[in-house]
């Protein structure tokens, strides 16, 4: 049900990929309005000028002024620069504040203000009553709710994960790594064993199973296809793959988000929706879990987005009950 008075949102940072993601979705979400999208570099010109999938969809002009008669504002920022803006801004208190860099993943405060860390699958009622969210990285939501269930349980071991990502997770600025002439047809890794997100997931890992001393063994890999993130890990276990499908269904059993397949999954089925998809096998005495995402969804935009729902007391899924694109 639509709320008589409507949750109004700005956007800082709109020009990027997870801030034209983040106006798609609240264009068509029914208790939101756009307020403003920031853009220094843009300000002025139609969101479309930059967003051409906008054409059509609205006649918002990007603007360099930030107005405090909002109630939500989502950061759309690059690395860094959130808590510059938070430090400079004169944000009221009544804003509650979605974040989506790493600025504020590990319980770092600026002005007064404290941040939740956004994973609804691990403390969604944290959430509901946060004022100032810190939105997960996009491997690690995708490796998250891989091993949730079974750090929940007390069942983690040392684990082995790598994960493939789409070139939008290295943001719109043309990189050497993300032009295309060097992107198709090519594969490479990075930051290997070192990605920055291995911090905030093993806080979380800790956080449920608190005598976890384990390593998370993380080989990050650029792939050849635009969007979407695919995590295979493995740990050894002595769950059967019966035993653990149930661990698995039973803890996102209310989760409207993630979902546990019993068939091979493909990673179009979670491009351009804000779902996880898990398969497990089991071989020899290794548990094998994947799990796919979109980068720009489940994580980022969207999930930024279902915290701002359980934030403001809304539906959960409202605004992103989006369909993949199969064929």
């Amino acid at each position: 049900m639509a709320q008589e008075k409507k949750i109004k949102a700005g956007i800082v940072g709109g020009a990027g990929y997870t801030g034209g993601e983040m106006i798609r979705i609240l264009l068509n979400h029914p208790d939101v309005t756009v307020s403003f999208v920031h853009s220094r570099s843009n300000a002025g010109n139609p969101l479309y000028a930059v967003h051409a999938d906008l054409l059509g969809e609205t006649d918002l002009l990007f603007t360099g002024e930030l107005s405090n008669d909002v109630d939500v504002v989502f950061l759309c920022l690059g690395h860094g620069e959130s808590v510059k803006f938070m430090e400079s801004a004169d944000l009221a208190a009544h804003i509650k504040v979605i974040d989506l860099s790493q600025d504020f993943r590990l319980g770092e405060m600026v002005k007064g203000r404290t941040f939740v860390y956004g994973l609804p699958e691990m403390q969604r009622d944290v959430i509901r009553t946060a004022q100032n969210v810190a939105n997960p990285g996009c491997f690690a939501t995708a490796i998250q709710l891989g091993l949730l269930p079974l750090a929940a349980n007390g069942l983690l071991t040392d684990v082995h994960t790598t994960g493939i990502t789409g070139s939008t997770g290295a943001g719109q600025k043309l990189q050497s790594t993300s032009h295309f002439t060097w992107r198709a047809n090519n594969i490479s890794t990075y930051k290997v064993l070192d990605h920055q997100h291995l911090r905030e997931i093993r806080r979380s890992l800790q956080q449920l199973q608190p005598g976890f001393s384990g390593e998370v063994n993380f080989v990050p890999v650029r792939g050849d296809y635009p969007r979407g993130i695919w995590i295979t890990s493995y740990l050894k276990s002595d769950l059967s793959l019966a035993d653990a499908v149930k661990l698995y269904k039973d803890y996102y059993d209310g989760h409207p988000f993630t979902h546990v397949s019993e068939k091979q999954i493909d990673l179009k089925q979670v491009v351009n929706t804000n779902k996880c998809i898990i398969q497990l096998e089991k071989i020899g005495d290794k548990l094998v879990i994947h799990s796919i995402e979109d980068n720009l969804l489940k994580g980022a935009s969207g999930q930024a987005v279902q915290n701002m729902n359980l934030m403001c007391g809304l539906d959960e899924t409202a605004g992103l009950k989006l369909k993949s694109i199969v064929f």
